[in-house]
């Protein structure tokens, strides 16, 4: 492997692969058993979890896990599915979460930020009955949900008058953040997704400052809470966000966040456990918290 940083006390890799990036479909394509459970965390449809759990005897370190899909109603937690199966096998429990998003009725501000928040703090619901260890839970999203993974634990940091405050969040012991699309600012000003920003904040980052600064990771670094963020350096799209955090990061003194560059992977490689790019994303796990 070889070592590049971008700041000098941010250590990144280069894991080579060789083959073409996988594609959604791929992904979408795996084929993956049922969840063990299907939980509600609330009344609205899109307010349910997914709960894997390992084989053998807990307590069992848990991935609260938040899937990406542009914050768009039309891409839901079902491609999640090969990843939780497969971080379960690898003997973690996964509580994977469903939200609402744009589009659906209560998504956007502040009602999506609410269920990611609401669904990780069901976490202390479940964990008496399913032998879940509190002590050990990593918050793990990719793209918008590695942005969301960041947020779960910024959110000791969020004012007391925030809509977004929660007066005891879930302690979030490392954050694991797949090609993390962090920079909500970069991305309203480049129009992602049919200018998907807009719907999720409610407007740009002058129209609603106080909203970005409780919910942009620019604003709310350092989190310093270990990080291992995983990005594939042919992710055209993504990359560049992901980057642009790790600078802000670093420059405002986070000492807790490494960063791997998987040469050739791209955007879906990070969640695809057939992909020689799953290497970098379970080392990047275990090292956060072991599984044994």
């Amino acid at each position: 492997m070889k070592s590049l940083a971008f700041v000098s006390f941010v250590a990144a890799a280069h894991v080579a692969v060789a083959q073409a990036p996988v594609t959604l479909q791929q992904v979408m394509g795996t084929a993956t058993r049922a969840p063990d459970h299907v939980v509600r965390y609330g009344d609205a449809p899109e307010q349910f979890g997914h709960l894997r759990l390992p084989k053998g005897r807990g307590p069992f370190p848990v991935v609260v896990f938040i899937h990406g899909g542009c914050w768009l109603s039309q891409y839901g937690i079902e491609h999640a599915a090969p990843l939780e199966q497969a971080f379960a096998d690898s003997g973690y429990a996964v509580w994977s979460l469903e939200y609402r998003r744009v589009g659906n009725a209560g998504g956007g501000w502040p009602g999506t930020f609410q269920d990611v928040a609401r669904g990780a703090d069901h976490l202390r619901v479940l964990a008496g009955a399913h032998s879940l260890d509190l002590n050990r839970v990593v918050a793990a999203g990719h793209s918008a949900g590695g942005f969301f993974a960041l947020w779960l634990a910024a959110r000791h940091k969020l004012p007391v008058g925030s809509e977004l405050h929660t007066a005891d969040p879930l302690r979030v012991g490392g954050v694991l953040a797949l090609a993390p699309a962090p920079d909500l600012e970069g991305l309203h000003q480049a129009g992602v997704c049919g200018k998907v920003i807009n719907g999720l904040m409610g407007g740009s980052p002058s129209e609603q400052p106080a909203r970005y600064a409780t919910a942009s990771l620019m604003q709310l670094a350092p989190i310093d809470v270990p990080t291992e963020a995983v990005i594939g350096d042919a992710d055209a799209s993504w990359a560049p966000v992901g980057r642009a955090y790790v600078r802000r990061a670093t420059e405002a003194g986070d000492r807790k966040l490494h960063v791997v560059e998987v040469r050739g992977a791209g955007h879906f490689d990070v969640i695809a456990p057939f992909a020689p790019a799953w290497q970098a994303v379970m080392e990047g796990l275990r090292k956060l918290v072991p599984s044994r």
